[in-house]
Parts: structure tokens; sequence; C-alpha cells
């Protein structure tokens, strides 16, 4: 859990593109979000509380969080959805699950690995992306 404290800075991404077209989001949106290069900063206060900010040119978007509950989160495109974050294997894992139809469902598991690197590996129905960020110096 600790490991994933403080800020982050972007490095590669694989498939992104292609798994926002399959959630849904639209392609102007997704085409700003394919060339961003976003920085990542996660936060934990109390425990359990979290908070996750990623800034870019384009927007700054905070996702506040207690592990284990869910709640109800609004996406950078917009789409409403029932969000969980838990760890589990030493993963943070954020489960979204649609609300209305036409949505889908996602399930995005970020860690860090044995470089020391931040990856983020985002799955819905098969497709999957990956971002890697690397800790900010």
């Amino acid at each position: 859990m600790e490991a994933l404290v403080g800020k982050w800075n972007f490095v590669s991404t694989d498939n992104f593109e292609a798994y926002l077209k399959h959630v849904g989001v639209g392609m102007m949106t997704r085409k700003i979000a394919a060339n961003l290069k976003p920085v990542l900063d996660f936060k934990v206060d109390e425990g359990d509380k979290w908070t996750m900010t990623s800034t870019s040119t384009f927007k700054v978007i905070v996702t506040e969080f207690v592990l284990g509950q869910e709640f109800e989160e609004t996406t950078a495109d917009g789409r409403q959805m029932k969000t969980t974050f838990t760890f589990e294997d030493g993963k943070l894992v954020q489960s979204q699950k649609k609300i209305k139809d036409g949505d889908k469902d996602s399930r995005i598991e970020r860690y860090v690995d044995a470089d020391g690197n931040l990856v983020i590996v985002m799955e819905s129905e098969g497709v999957v992306a990956k971002r890697v960020y690397e800790k900010a110096k």
C-alpha cells in the first residue's frame, strides 16, 4: 500500500485508446486522453481513506475513496459507475460496475512492479490496456 503513495510521472501506454473506445468514451475525448501525460498523486489519510489525483494539461481529476466502500463515481469522460477499491495481492484494485445500459464494467489494477514503476492495467470484457508511471523525483 505505502509503495503507491506519492507522485508519479507518466512513462508509457499500451492499447489505451482501444480500451477507452471499448468502454464507450467518445472519439474526441479518446484522442485527447490518449495524448495526455498525467501526473498521478496518491495520498492516504486515517488508514483506509485515499485520495487519488490525476493532473494533466486537460483536466484535474480527484477521486476520494475508502477501501471496501462502494460509491458512485463519475469517470473523467462523464460516465456514472458504482466503484469499489480494494487491496488484493499487493494491488490496488478498482472495480467499476455499470449503472446504465450501454456502459461497460471495468477492473483496474494499480501496483508497483519489481523495477519500482507504477503499473496500471485496465480490463473490460477482455480488452486490456496498460499504462506505466515512474516515481517523481
